[in-house]
């Protein structure tokens, strides 16, 4: 897991949801998660497939946030959960070994500690910076990208207000992915942005 961790905005207009995303990850963009927070069952159940066809084209992994049933159900590549979704432990148990499963520690080390130990595959840290997609509070020390690195041995990606000028020093640190909605959905040309990103890891 390393690079741009490219996350899916709020769209309803699926056609202009998957043209993005396309643009995106011809950028350059390693993983995609499908996080719609306000979709109907139905149109979550759309965007999410049309996204795993366009990922399965270019063997990119598609990532469902919070949905376990809908990850199983289209037998998407992982899932990524918070703290108000179904624990880890959970989702492993019944999406098995093999799917990639993440999690949002947001600044808490020792939720990162608990995360690895019940069997994620990588780790989130964030909110780094003020988002314009997310609310919360920015309180998470760019040291903790080093201190857990040194006890956590899992893919570290970061997350929150996410630039390619703000993520370079967060990369220096040895983050392996930067999450990313709107520096690329709202950017004029969603691939050049995404180009930006990924240069980052070069």
């Amino acid at each position: 897991m390393k690079g741009l961790y490219l996350v899916t905005p709020d769209w309803d207009d699926t056609e202009k949801l998957v043209a993005a995303s396309e643009q995106a990850i011809a950028g350059g963009a390693s993983m995609l998660q499908y996080r719609h927070k306000t979709a109907t069952h139905e149109l979550r159940m759309e965007q999410a497939a049309a996204l795993l066809a366009v990922c399965r084209r270019v063997n990119v992994p598609l990532i469902i946030n919070d949905h376990s049933t809908l990850c199983e159900k289209l037998d998407a590549d992982g899932i990524h959960v918070g703290n108000t979704d179904a624990s880890v432990a959970q989702v492993r148990a019944k999406l098995g070994k093999d799917k990639i499963v993440g999690a949002s520690c947001y600044g808490d080390l020792q939720l990162g500690r608990d995360t690895a130990a019940a069997g994620a595959s990588y780790v989130a840290f964030g909110g780094f910076y003020p988002s314009r997609v997310k609310k919360y509070e920015v309180t998470t020390p760019p040291d903790i990208i080093t201190r857990a690195l040194s006890e956590i041995d899992l893919p570290l990606c970061v997350i929150g207000g996410m630039t390619p000028h703000n993520a370079r020093p967060l990369i220096a640190l040895g983050a392996h992915s930067v999450a990313a909605i709107s520096s690329v959905y709202a950017a004029a040309n969603h691939q050049a942005a995404a180009e930006e990103f990924a240069a980052l890891f070069r």
